[in-house]
């Protein structure tokens, strides 16, 4: 049974903050106990479509997303997905701060 009834992490708050409101309901949804028999499926599903996104229809978010709802159950995806997040979110903002400097030299 999963031990997290709601995302504490900030990480993991500061993606769902910035998703529109029905992800984030979703996400919130499976992430009760009663949802493991649903996230179990989709996480793996999502996460072996992902690896095929090379195909039509299917893409490359597929594997954080289902990395995410397996974290849930699983702790050490948990730890990988939300250090991965957190470096993505490093990322991100060193490269929104560059281009903000940029135009403000210009």
């Amino acid at each position: 049974m999963s031990r997290h009834h709601e995302p504490h992490d900030p990480r993991l708050l500061r993606l769902l903050d910035a998703l529109p409101h029905p992800a984030r309901r979703s996400y919130t949804w499976l992430i009760r106990p009663e949802g493991r028999w649903l996230r179990l499926p989709l996480g793996v599903a999502l996460i072996v479509g992902g690896i095929l996104g090379f195909l039509p229809v299917l893409g490359f978010w597929m594997v954080p997303l289902g990395a995410l709802l397996l974290g849930e159950d699983v702790p050490a995806v948990r730890r990988l997905t939300l250090c991965a997040l957190g470096k993505a979110q490093q990322w991100w903002d060193a490269s929104r701060n560059r281009k903000r400097s940029q135009r403000d030299c210009n």
